[in-house]
């Protein structure tokens, strides 16, 4: 990773307009504030692109693309990469936010960034109408930079997935871990199905009734799991339980949209969400100096 920001570090010098990819479920949570970082360094403008729309919240969509959109130098689109209408708009958005090149003798530069697993490739592909990079379901299918020529007025480079390293919010990463955009390995699946069952819980109840037969209300994350394994009896030998299959079966719900339309956080409640970390930070007892004492 460490070698990858330093590569996007020197294309971002070289760029007019960054693309930066996001999941449309979970905006806040998906964006790198690496990648801001970098972009705002060298005063770049950004085309966020909330990709996998058609699986996230309509009107929460619509909270998000106000919210971004009122940031500086700032434009924000819901799309589905899959919709060949949707990526069709992008191009034109994107030479918006260059005016001074778009020309034939000044291509705008586009440069295509995001976290892994949010959809860079398929939009890659998507754009160049042919098949140029790797895609699937699996985080870090991209391992390097790659340029294409996106029309006479039009260039862009992919770059691979790009992590930061320690993500500040728990609920970021369980939100991340919930969405495959990390890899199996680095989550404990029961605890983040735990955590998107309380999450659905409280935003989504009548969609998880629909999906799975019961009745929500009074439960939370890991009755809700046992509720499933109830329902669909999963049992292990000896007759318990089968928790981990139901969780792994809530997951593959909500990764494939078989539940419905869900967004798992909204402006607001990031906004909420952060406040309350730094509250939580704040009232911490301090150490006293000891060079004080």
């Amino acid at each position: 990773m460490a070698t990858a920001r330093k590569k996007a570090a020197e294309t971002m010098a070289r760029t007019d307009v960054v693309i930066e990819v996001l999941d449309a479920r979970l905006p806040g949570a998906s964006s790198n504030p690496m990648i801001a970082e970098l972009r705002r360094h060298r005063q770049r403008p950004c085309l966020k692109i909330l990709n996998k729309a058609d699986l996230a919240d309509p009107a929460v969509t619509a909270a998000w693309l106000r919210e971004f959109d009122a940031e500086d130098g700032v434009k924000a689109m819901a799309v589905s990469c899959k919709r060949a209408a949707d990526v069709a708009k992008i191009p034109a958005q994107a030479a918006a936010l260059a005016p001074h090149r778009d020309r034939p003798d000044k291509p705008v530069r586009l440069m295509v960034m995001g976290i892994p697993n949010v959809g860079k490739s398929t939009l890659i592909n998507a754009l160049l109408k042919r098949r140029v990079a790797k895609t699937g379901d699996q985080p870090a299918i991209t391992r390097q930079q790659s340029r294409h020529q996106l029309n006479a007025r039009m260039d862009l480079t992919d770059t691979p997935g790009l992590m930061w390293p320690k993500i500040e919010y728990p609920s970021d990463g369980l939100m991340l871990a919930a969405s495959h955009a990390i890899g199996e390995n680095a989550y404990i699946d029961e605890e983040v199905a735990s955590f998107l069952a309380e999450t659905l819980l409280s935003r989504y109840p009548e969609l998880l009734a629909a999906r799975y037969d019961c009745q929500p209300a009074g439960l939370d994350g890991p009755a809700l799991i046992e509720a499933i394994a109830a329902k669909r009896g999963f049992r292990v030998k000896g007759g318990q339980t089968n928790y981990l299959k139901a969780a792994l079966i809530l997951l593959q719900d909500y990764r494939s949209g078989a539940l419905g339309r869900i967004s798992l956080e909204s402006p607001q409640s990031r906004k909420a969400m952060i406040a309350a970390a730094g509250h939580a930070i704040a009232d911490q007892p301090r150490r006293a100096d000891p060079e004080l004492l």
